[in-house]
């Protein structure tokens, strides 16, 4: 992975985000000390919409207010 400084990557952005399409990662530093990675996003880091709703509902199922409304926890979030 190449390490670059942060005035570069400034300068050259659009030339590291065309490198980082193609798949490499590029480090930032600044003042010698890396700060940040460039690399690209992951095709799983998008969760299936299904599967989301499906583990809300599942949460929902399992966990309840116990007689308490929303409004109630509002308020009492308010004193």
């Amino acid at each position: 992975m190449e390490t670059i400084g942060s005035y570069e990557a400034k300068t050259h952005f659009a030339q590291l985000l065309d490198r980082v399409m193609r798949g490499e990662q590029i480090a930032i530093s600044r003042n010698g000390a890396p700060v940040a990675v460039l690399q690209p996003v992951s095709a799983h880091s998008k969760p299936d919409p299904s599967q989301t709703i499906a583990r809300i509902k599942m949460f929902r199922e399992e966990h309840s207010l116990d007689g308490l409304s929303i409004r109630d926890m509002i308020e009492e979030g308010r004193r």
